[in-house]
């Protein structure tokens, strides 16, 4: 050790790290105890208000101290620190005192089976016997209006960590200061209630509150817990980490750990918050069978038994490609691997989707053409290292909120961010850049993009020449491009796609992220395609803080890929029509691996209604009310001779099933998930499961055995091994050696993993460049003269997907049902106002919603959600898909409306004879 690297506490030397602070140094080398703080929070920026983390440094041993703010000054070489001197107790007894005169003498003490909070922790570790200043107590009234976050500000002393939390780690700016000196307080918005205020109920400010002056429903951070067991969410694809509270068996409250990386101890409300689902009352209990058209609680054994006769019925008298299966992203991977090997290895069909065919399909295929590998290329902490961030087709803030929340930390901190979107999406009015396009015209926008780009003179001609193929072709075909046609068709000024081109272009990297806004179209996968010409054209992919990034809707959807639910790729993306990964199947499993494409998910619905799909195994998917076009799905399935559907709760989908298996949710099990930056991450059991369910994968198990299958029993550990035997990039994946944060694939044999793809080489050797024209959907060719409006859709913060799981939660306090977003102009010619009920339909079907009045929208856009079953927003939508991948076209829906007849909601119907060809 040499001096210049050396720094000293109470005398003994520790190598100093580059860029600590004195507060960082002393915690890693000698513990927490030592230094006692209450403005500083690990995860937020160091503040040195309060002066509690005070310390003596001094040049030399015992030499002459002087008092520094440990938080927020650097540790230096040669420094000898004292943490705990009698001048330093005196100091922080002092200030301590000070507090207490406007703090409560009743609140010192933890209430009944709770643990002390923060600041009493620290008032007892000082042992303060008196006050010495004059006491003088504020008492405010405590403020509930919120379901989950609520105050009591009588508690409050003023160290801010709130208002930093919501400013830097939320970027809702809710909490502020009002006020001087002894007279400043805390406010909610404009002095409002939280109910009042646009707090979005994150419940970071109650987990970084040292006292109960913030608090919530469940007293999350002061639950004197039996255990305390770290998961990773069941919502979105961010894949938060959670540490659960359990007392007596019981999930009693939600925290989010500081050292995870997928999330940095924050997290939203569905979250922290949105739990209380998993001992709904509503929760499925029993297996059930139709008997004489009623469905009735059965035995497990006797479930089994009749569905793997019924099975193997089917399957002997039509063939194994009679029967199909649709897996969940809401399952772990364990379980996702399990169910394709049923279909594949047990029936012998690769009849098995799930739903990313309803998001992002086309992502997988359309960056599978260009690079190799349909996966994000980059991690979400690169965020922090970018010089530009462009959003295309997402609305991050409600759909994947933690990751919403820090580009909007890193935009306010001066990154410049372009966004492309039909909606004034909450993120867009951070945006330097918002292209505002009509729905539909991706292709149409991206080649005007990549026009300006080359027309610039913003290209990487190195890149290019080493690393891609097919350069030449979209350069021709770029500058024969028709701009004025594109400009029309994509509905924003060229000028304005122009300075955003310039601005992608110019940064010195350049990260992209995209959502179903790109996806759920009829040019889905080529718009992807074109989204990684732009990477590749400007030398965006490969290195830190650039790449290709898609925000994955579900906390699995990358999961379930990987693990082969699809019907033309098995296992690790190897293609069943290969000769070579067939082979390489057979050997592993010692059975015949099917080696034909089997049915995606619409085309299994077509087949069913045409007699040639007879069975359906659903596991964790209420397709009744997430896929389009209701009134042919369920026709559909009600021409199945089976249908067998696996749930938490009694779905629309689960009423009309033959047999129902009661599943455990995701607090009940162990498994692991993989989220949208390719984060392997365990799910552990947190408490047993409900009493009559069981996990997914042990019910998959069960019905491999009953087919007579020998299958290892279920457990992460053995599964996982399974898993790295077969998938390339899971080889050094190892249940044990996971962590807390995970290994992001592809994890090599030796267990080191990847945080960026691609930096020497693309997976199928050099990156290709697509060139594709612009195509109007079919749907607007065909119903636009008569349905004159687009609708789109999407998701909003408080829900999740068909809302099976929030609904049964305090969040349906916050939102109680979808609204049907209008422009001013348009709202004025249907004699519409805030509050009405319109009458929206297409060619498919009738539904009837409440009117929202706002210009988030563009005028001939109406925009909806589909979180309640009541609005049947999917009555309206249609069979249309991309053209390769066939995900449906949720984003463009030709559609007319009109003020409801008797201004009263009335149910959805359909107006259409359902296809079968």
């Amino acid at each position: 050790m040499t001096m210049e690297k050396i720094a000293f506490i109470d005398n003994r030397p520790y190598v100093i790290r580059e860029g600590e602070t004195i507060l960082e140094f002393v915690r890693r080398n000698s513990g927490h105890e030592l230094i006692p703080t209450l403005c500083q929070a690990d995860n937020l920026e160091n503040y040195g208000s309060c002066r509690i983390c005070s310390v003596e440094v001094a040049l030399k041993e015992d030499g002459p101290g002087k008092v520094m703010a440990s938080c927020h000054t650097p540790v230096a070489p040669g420094y000898y620190i004292y943490p705990s001197t009698e001048k330093i107790k005196r100091l922080r007894r002092n200030i301590l005192e000070l507090v207490l005169s406007e703090y409560p003498p009743d609140r010192l003490e933890p209430e009944t089976g709770m643990v002390p909070t923060e600041f009493q922790r620290v008032v007892a570790a000082a042992g303060i016997e008196e006050v010495r200043y004059r006491q003088k107590i504020t008492v405010h009234d405590r403020d509930r209006s919120r379901p989950y976050v609520w105050s009591d500000l009588t508690e409050c002393i003023k160290c801010y960590r709130c208002v930093r939390a919501c400013d830097e780690l939320q970027a809702e700016h809710v909490l502020g200061i009002y006020g001087r000196g002894d007279g400043s307080r805390i406010i909610k918005g404009f002095d409002t209630s939280f109910h009042d205020s646009p707090c979005v109920s994150c419940g970071a400010c109650v987990q970084t509150c040292p006292t109960n002056a913030l608090y919530d429903r469940y007293s999350a951070k002061t639950l004197k817990a039996d255990a305390i067991v770290r998961t990773t969410c069941t919502y979105c694809g961010v894949g938060c980490n959670l540490d659960v509270k359990v007392i007596d068996g019981v999930v009693r409250g939600i925290q989010a750990p500081l050292d995870s990386a997928a999330n940095r101890g924050h997290t939203c409300l569905k979250g922290r918050y949105a739990f209380e689902f998993y001992n709904h009352p509503d929760r499925l209990r029993s297996p059930l069978v139709r008997k004489e058209g009623v469905l009735t609680e059965v035995t497990w054994d006797e479930a089994y038994d009749y569905t793997a006769r019924r099975f193997s019925e089917i399957k002997e008298k039509y063939g194994p490609d009679a029967l199909a299966g649709i897996s969940s992203a809401r399952c772990t991977n364990e379980e996702n691997y399990l169910m394709q090997k049923f279909f594949r290895i047990v029936i012998g069909t690769n009849n098995i989707d799930g739903c990313a065919r309803v998001c992002h399909a086309p992502t997988a295929m359309g960056m599978q053409w260009a690079y190799g590998t349909g996966a994000a290329t980059n991690s979400i902490d690169e965020l922090y290292k970018t010089g530009c961030i462009l959003i295309i087709g997402a609305n991050p803030s409600s759909a994947h909120p933690v990751t919403g929340a820090r580009i909007r930390s890193v935009v306010e901190s001066g990154t410049p961010l372009i966004v492309i979107d039909p909606l004034k999406i909450e993120i867009a009015r951070l945006a330097k850049h918002h292209l505002q396009i009509n729905p539909g015209s991706n292709v149409a926008v991206l080649n005007l993009f990549a026009f300006y780009l080359l027309a610039e003179g913003l290209i990487d001609e190195e890149f290019i020449a080493g690393r891609t193929e097919g350069w030449d072709g979209f350069r021709k075909y770029l500058e024969a491009l028709d701009i004025d046609e594109m400009e029309r068709i994509c509905g924003v000024d060229r000028h304005q796609v122009r300075a955003a081109a310039i601005e992608y272009g110019s940064a010195p990297s350049a990260m992209e992220f995209h959502g179903l806004g790109v996806t759920e179209h009829w040019q889905a996968t080529k718009a992807i395609t074109l989204i990684s010409n732009i990477a590749m054209m400007t030398g965006n992919i490969g290195r830190e803080g650039t790449g290709v990034n898609p925000l994955r809707g579900q906390n699995n959807v990358q999961g379930a890929a990987d693990m082969g639910i699809q019907p033309h790729q098995g296992a690790g993306y190897l293609p069943v029509t290969d000769p070579a990964s067939i082979e390489l199947y057979n050997a592993y499993y010692g059975l015949e691996h099917p080696s034909v494409p089997g049915y995606r998910i619409p085309e299994m619905f077509v087949a069913a209604a045409r007699g040639d799909l007879k069975a359906l195994w659903i596991m964790g998917e209420d397709i009744l009310q997430t896929d389009p076009n209701t009134c042919h799905v369920k026709s559909s399935l009600q021409g199945l001779d089976l249908l067998v559907v696996q749930e938490l709760f009694m779905t629309e989908t689960a009423r009309i099933a033959d047999v129902i298996f009661p599943a455990s949710s995701f607090l009940e099990k162990e498994g692991t998930f993989t989220n949208g930056e390719r984060r392997i991450q365990k799910v552990q059991r947190v408490v047993e499961p409900l009493e009559g369910t069981k996990p997914d994968g042990q019910i998959v198990v069960d019905m491999m055995r009953r087919m007579g299958y020998n299958q290892d029993g279920y457990s992460a550990d053995v599964i996982l091994k399974e898993i790295a035997g077969i998938v390339p990039f899971f080889r050094g994946v190892r249940w044990d050696e996971l962590g807390k944060s995970g290994k992001q694939w592809p994890v090599r044999e030796d267990g080191t993993d990847t945080r960026i793809l691609h930096t020497e080489t693309f997976k199928r050797g050099k990156g290709r460049f697509h060139s594709w024209d612009y195509d109007i959907s079919p749907e607007l060719n065909e119903h636009a003269e008569r349905f004159p409006y687009i609708l789109t859709t999407g998701r909003l913060l408080e829900h999740y997907n068909s809302g099976t799981m929030t609904r049964r939660t305090p969040n349906s306090e916050i939102v109680t049902e979808d609204l049907l977003y209008v422009h001013p102009l348009d709202a004025k010619a249907k004699g519409l106002v805030n509050g009405d009920y319109a009458r929206i339909f297409s060619a498919r079907g009738i539904t009837t919603m409440k009117v929202k009045v706002t210009d988030v929208v563009k005028p001939g856009v109406i925009y909806t959600t589909f979180h309640f079953p009541e609005a049947a927003i999917n009555f309206l939508t249609s069979g249309i898909g991309d053209e390769f991948t066939l995900t449906p076209e949720y984003k463009v829906v030709a559609v007319d409306f009109e003020k409801s007849q008797y201004g009263i909601f009335t149910r959805a119907e359909c107006r259409t004879i359902i296809k079968t060809d």
